[in-house]
């Protein structure tokens, strides 16, 4: 990702902030980082997006690495009868062919994603989705969101649904505590033990 956005930055002859100042901001959709932090215009978001697509989608997208545990944690919790789904704010042309790339599209019933148009990018509406295509909510099933940063938390909240906080993403700690997040963890090993005795409350950071 941070290529990606330098390379918006050059299409504009933007000043390049610092790599730390970048990864700050990442985990909401593109446009809001851009609009709210970076003062992009309208028009430039437009462009924008387009040059950081080509980039992400023909190069960028094949360079990203699993967490550690995580392709094991997916496994497991298929193997459990856990039904996975996305709510990434990533379009879904990407979210799909990444997780193709890694081996693990089938272990997910669904893949839910932003649109291309714009029309489904924030969190909310992207949970909405995916909650349309599995028919189900906080009431028919047991559901909990998985996410990084408040965004996460915040669209889940929407839904009736508690987030499992993680701390191997952008966000940290204080950032999820303080969106509402029901637990945190710092590992794969904690979050499956919060998601298989979830709704069990209490922060799991210290779990070994």
């Amino acid at each position: 990702m941070l290529t990606g956005f330098r390379k918006v930055f050059d299409r504009f002859d933007m000043e390049q902030p610092s790599d730390e100042s970048i990864r700050r901001h990442f985990g909401p959709p593109l446009a809001v980082t851009w609009r709210e932090v970076y003062g992009m215009t309208d028009e430039q978001i437009v462009v924008g997006l387009e040059v950081y697509r080509e980039y992400y989608h023909d190069v960028g997208m094949f360079e990203n690495n699993l967490y550690d545990g995580i392709q094991e944690l997916i496994k497991d919790l298929h193997a459990e009868g856990v039904t996975l789904s996305t709510a990434t704010s990533k379009p879904e042309f990407s979210a799909s062919r990444i997780i193709e790339h890694f081996g693990l599209r089938e272990y997910f019933t669904f893949i839910g994603a932003a649109d291309l148009s714009g029309t489904r990018d924030d969190k909310s509406a992207v949970i909405a989705h995916a909650l349309t295509h599995l028919n189900a909510n906080s009431n028919s099933h047991g559901i909990v969101m998985v996410g990084d940063r408040r965004h996460d938390v915040e669209g889940a909240r929407d839904h009736g649904i508690d987030t499992i906080g993680v701390l191997w993403g952008y966000g940290d700690a204080d950032e999820l505590t303080e969106a509402g997040a029901f637990t945190v963890v710092r590992d794969t090993n904690a979050l499956r033990h919060a998601i298989l005795h979830y709704p069990v409350k209490g922060t799991s950071i210290d779990f070994e």
